[in-house]
């Protein structure tokens, strides 16, 4: 089958994209020490420019919610000047950026936070284990890992506190140069948390059924939007992923109800995370795409072990608008050459995924000077 649907220009709410391929949020751990956005991020996204929309990596929206090192953030004003850098480079390649707003919740160590514990909507810790800040005389490579801890529960104050950070950060994104901003609530984080019944055990209004799990998502959207208009802005959820602890009762019907939730608000779009096999994430028995297509009616961008000719076939059929691709960008800055001629895609170097500089990370050549 051709890749010809993956060309065809998409108005994702009111940015007009040229193309169906967007780049997926990929954290690599180039900004600097103290999480400012550097020049390396800037040639790192530009040679990536030509994708339908680029969305930035995870990037945190308050010191408590930021748990990995080298990560961005954009609470600070040394932040917004960083990426300011990041998105006069994107605009200047003729690209177009959404900054991915992000806070990590019960998945921070207490490394990251001086010592205290991290905030979650309910006591009950992440399973498995994440890397630790370096430890003294860290001189480059992997980093020490260490297991999740139980978080403390989030009171009134500190949701109200979440809230209000995500606000700032969407009103930092915009003074940073980004095109808009996409609301992380996937993979285990923050509102994810809140989200999924497996680990939102709370006897309040945020807890218990469906419509009380969804009311932290909303006051975030709500948040957002007073700052950048809902057609610049998406949200990213993995309603059926159990990755790191997480599992929801009814999956399908959360998804039902993220979506009418999105569909209220006018947002652009939803990038749904459901792979089509397992990889990173495991394939879901029962998906929820067709769940959510019946209640949102903006663009759906969907991601996961996708490849040109099955995300041409998705989009052909209806199944998504467009498709996000993550781990192919990191080897591959012409991605969207690659898939129209149809040429090898090179293989990333996963021992550099997370660590170093330039080396495996804007040093990947385009396919004619391989």
């Amino acid at each position: 089958m051709s890749a010809d649907a993956l060309f065809q220009p998409l108005t994702i709410g009111t940015l007009a994209s040229p193309n169906r391929i967007i780049m997926a949020p990929l954290t690599r751990a180039r900004a600097d020490e103290d999480n400012v956005p550097t020049a390396m991020q800037g040639v790192y996204y530009a040679q990536r420019a030509d994708a339908g929309l680029i969305v930035s990596e995870a990037t945190a929206v308050d010191p408590l919610g930021m748990g990995w090192y080298r990560a961005p953030g954009i609470w600070s004003d040394a932040m917004v000047a960083g990426w300011q850098g990041v998105t006069d480079a994107v605009h200047a390649a003729g690209g177009r950026i959404y900054c991915q707003l992000w806070h990590m919740g019960r998945l921070v160590l207490p490394d990251y936070i001086g010592g205290a514990l991290p905030i979650g909507p309910s006591p009950i810790a992440g399973e498995g284990e994440t890397m630790a800040p370096p430890p003294e005389g860290y001189a480059g490579g992997f980093l020490p890992m260490k297991p999740y801890v139980v978080p403390r529960e989030m009171t009134q104050a500190d949701i109200d506190q979440v809230v209000a950070a995500y606000g700032r950060g969407a009103c930092n994104a915009r003074k940073a140069g980004f095109d808009g901003a996409e609301i992380h609530g996937a993979n285990g984080y923050i509102i994810d948390q809140f989200l999924q019944s497996k680990t939102n055990r709370r006897q309040d209004g945020y807890g218990g059924n469906v419509a009380n799990r969804i009311r932290f998502l909303k006051e975030i959207i709500e948040a957002v939007i007073a700052e950048i208009e809902p057609g610049r802005v998406g949200l990213r959820v993995s309603p059926t992923s159990e990755r790191k602890g997480m599992g929801d009762d009814n999956p399908g019907a959360l998804t039902e109800a993220i979506g009418a939730l999105a569909q209220h608000y006018r947002l652009a779009y939803i990038h749904l995370i459901e792979p089509i096999a397992s990889g990173f994430m495991e394939k879901p028995d029962y998906p929820v795409m067709e769940r959510l297509r019946a209640v949102f009616g903006g663009t759906i961008i969907q991601n996961g072990s996708f490849n040109a000719e099955t995300a041409a076939q998705y989009i052909a059929s209806g199944k998504a608008d467009a498709i996000s691709f993550g781990r192919p960008y990191i080897a591959n800055p012409d991605l969207v050459t690659r898939f129209r001629n149809g040429t090898p895609l090179a293989s990333a170097n996963f021992d550099f995924a997370y660590v170093g500089e330039e080396k495996g990370y804007t040093d990947y050549p385009a396919y004619q000077d391989a």
